[in-house]
């Protein structure tokens, strides 16, 4: 039996709603704005209940951008919702010069993210997202691993004043994090404690990389898996406290390994204890159509995968 076992299965997406329906009930500050998407961001529930506090702005995402920068002058707290290609890709001026730069209390938070989004293909399969926005001054960066992490995530950052990118997925996946875990925006997770290789990981890799964990174990491998829920500001010191113990180190993300996780760990070790490292990410391609299954295996994003990285990282010790 895993050491974290399978609670339920459900969308990360699921997990947001869930989030802003409470914060919706208990902080009349918070308003939340759509590129019509309602449906598929989960956002039904608040926007029935609030109907005041819920804006539909319709397939003009550049817009709902601004307008939500300009709601924060009034004290809101504003969340939109859209495609993680939508709330970067498309909108990248609009996010840099009127929330970033200005230091506006946005928290933009982006379904549908990496190549789990599936048949949807490539145009809509984002990869670059975590770099686009990690780049930004003053931008906090969540990747929650899975429901119930994403719905501690969404509440956290209703109290974290600045810009918040919160990233999460569309496929139902699995549940594994207890609902009474703490959680806290820069602070990382050791799931499991090992020994011989650190697998760093974030959102629907984190389950990946448990189950990697749980294979080298019977190998008598003693990974160490710690969930990067916050990519930036990424938490160095248990970067560093993991590698001091393993000496090698495997990065596993839904993303380009150029610009995300992978490359803000590296830069760690880089500046205050060279260790060798592994990527396991997508390398440097866009997707294509097919599930979600079918295309983290395409891609050298599956169980194999990680486990091939961690005896590689390894045998460079």
């Amino acid at each position: 039996m895993s050491t974290y076992p399978i609670l339920d299965q459900k969308d990360t997406r699921s997990g947001f709603g869930a989030g802003l329906l409470e914060l919706g009930r208990n902080n009349p500050e918070v308003v939340a704005l759509c590129a019509d998407l309602t449906g598929s961001l989960k956002m039904d529930a608040f926007a029935k209940e609030f109907p005041d506090r819920f804006f539909q702005v319709g397939i003009a995402e550049a817009n709902m951008m601004g307008i939500a920068a300009g709601m924060t002058i009034g004290g809101k707290i504003p969340f939109t919702g859209t495609f993680a290609n939508f709330s970067t890709g498309r909108v990248y001026d609009q996010v840099r010069q009127s929330i970033a730069y200005a230091g506006k209390n946005v928290k933009i938070c982006a379904s549908h993210a990496g190549l789990t989004l599936g048949e949807d293909g490539a145009t809509h399969q984002i990869l670059e997202d975590i770099g686009l926005m990690r780049m930004l001054p003053g931008m906090t960066v969540v990747v929650p691993a899975d429901h119930n992490q994403t719905r501690q995530a969404t509440l956290a950052i209703a109290v974290h004043e600045g810009p918040v990118y919160l990233r999460f997925g569309r496929p139902k996946w699995p549940v594994f994090i207890p609902s009474e875990m703490p959680f806290e925006i820069g602070k990382a997770q050791v799931l499991v404690e090992g020994t011989d290789v650190s697998l760093f990981a974030c959102g629907h890799l984190v389950w990946r990389a448990l189950q990697a964990a749980e294979q080298l174990a019977a190998e008598g491998i003693k990974a160490e898996v710690i969930n990067v829920h916050t990519i930036k500001p990424l938490d160095s010191e248990a970067v560093l406290r993991s590698v001091a113990q393993t000496k090698c180190a495997v990065s596993c993300e839904e993303h380009n390994r150029y610009g995300g996780m992978g490359d803000a760990i590296a830069q760690v070790l880089a500046l205050n204890a060279p260790t060798p490292q592994e990527f396991v990410a997508v390398n440097d391609s866009f997707g294509e159509s097919g599930t979600p299954d079918q295309l983290l295996k395409k891609y050298g994003l599956d169980v194999p995968d990680i486990i091939a990285a961690a005896r590689r990282a390894m045998t460079r010790k």
